[in-house]
């Protein structure tokens, strides 16, 4: 346990670059370093959370924490993960908006933003080479790419998502050598997950104290692609509460720390309980999180005996090509297309592709690396 939490606490500390980077970061780790799987158990996991909702690289993080120690192993890793990015969060709510007006801050975050190009791209290619490597599942791959970068949303994601795995269903299937067995979803998680979804408004109406955990469990239960669509959800429940620059400079935060994006909540959980802010801060970070983890647990458990079944190995074969392609769409926007501005910038970015992949330079030393040309970066222009 103390192992995992370890080495997540440390991931915490270092994953920059959102969920797309946060993917490459667990592969770098434990496919191509610690090898607890191989790239087809770790993009099956991949393909797992793109279908629920909540916080997908988190979920991918719990998953990987189960896998090596069981519910406690993914307890340890969402703990060690996530703390890092919550800790932040709360010393820059206390601090308000100082830190992130500054220059150097913001230059700092700048350099940080060319790392996750590096990463996320290097993912990307690492991917591409373990899942695309017929025409078909090329095709599944570019065609992924096309629709997000020309029709952008979390409809065309579920939709590209549901095509790919019906025509990988249809045609890219592979007959297992061993019986199938039948799939039988973790029953407890569902059911804690449908009751907390149902009877949570009703109960808040009665004990008003449980109204802060019920909007963001109703707003994690709704969170379908990632972090950024946590951020209308979070402006309803919010409303006058909080005034708008205070609302964005914590959104502005989220991006800019390491670790999962979710916990914004951290930072509005904290200015919403005034008279118990850090109270507030933690029952609002579980409540966003919560959803994801539960129905993640109902089907994780036995997700491995659908693979068995040659038309889920073959729908899951369609959607690992497909989230190739999510990752490939990222990759430009917002990825690319936020942190290279400059003809420098692209220049750093080469210099961490060689850094990265010829040199294999440690991640810290990546980190320090883009930090310190961040900054100074941000003095020459």
């Amino acid at each position: 346990m103390l192992s995992i939490f370890k080495t997540f606490f440390w991931l915490g500390w270092i994953s920059f670059g959102g969920p797309a980077a946060h993917i490459g970061y667990f592969r770098n780790t434990f496919v191509e370093k610690l090898k607890w799987l191989d790239d087809k158990e770790y993009g099956q996991i991949v393909a797992l959370s793109q279908f629920l909702p909540g916080p997908g690289s988190s979920q991918v993080g719990f998953a990987l924490g189960y896998k090596r120690g069981g519910l406690g192993g993914a307890c340890m890793a969402f703990l060690g993960f996530t703390l890092p990015s919550v800790l932040i969060m709360l010393v820059l709510a206390v601090l308000s908006s100082q830190l992130t007006e500054t220059s150097a801050f913001q230059n700092i975050v700048h350099g940080l933003k060319l790392l996750a190009v590096v990463v996320v791209a290097d993912a990307t290619w690492g991917m591409f080479k373990n899942f695309c490597k017929g025409k078909l599942s090329v095709a599944l791959c570019l065609a992924t790419a096309i629709a997000l970068l020309v029709f952008p949303g979390i409809a065309t994601q579920m939709l590209v998502l549901i095509l790919a795995g019906l025509i990988g269903m249809r045609f890219l299937g592979v007959q297992s050598p061993s019986e199938p067995t039948s799939f039988k979803p973790s029953v407890l998680p569902l059911v804690l997950f449908v009751v907390l979804l149902v009877g949570l408004p009703v109960a808040a109406n009665v004990i008003p104290a449980l109204g802060l955990f019920n909007d963001f469990f109703q707003a994690g239960s709704l969170v379908f692609g990632g972090g950024h669509v946590v951020l209308p959800l979070l402006q309803n429940i919010v409303g006058d509460q909080l005034t708008q620059d205070a609302f964005l400079t914590g959104y502005a935060a989220a991006q800019a720390v390491p670790g999962p994006m979710f916990t914004f909540a951290t930072y509005i959980g904290y200015e919403l309980m005034p008279q118990a802010p850090i109270s507030g801060a933690l029952i609002a970070t579980l409540g966003v999180f919560l959803p994801g983890f539960l129905l993640l647990l109902g089907v994780l458990k036995n997700w491995q005996s659908l693979a068995q079944n040659s038309k889920v190995s073959g729908a899951v074969n369609g959607v690992n090509a497909s989230v190739v392609g999510l990752l490939l769409a990222a990759l430009y926007q917002p990825v690319f297309t936020s942190a290279v501005l400059s003809p420098i910038d692209l220049s750093l970015v080469l210099v961490g592709f060689y850094l990265l992949k010829q040199l294999s330079l440690p991640i810290v030393w990546m980190v320090a690396f883009f930090m310190t040309a961040g900054l100074v970066s941000g003095y020459i222009v």
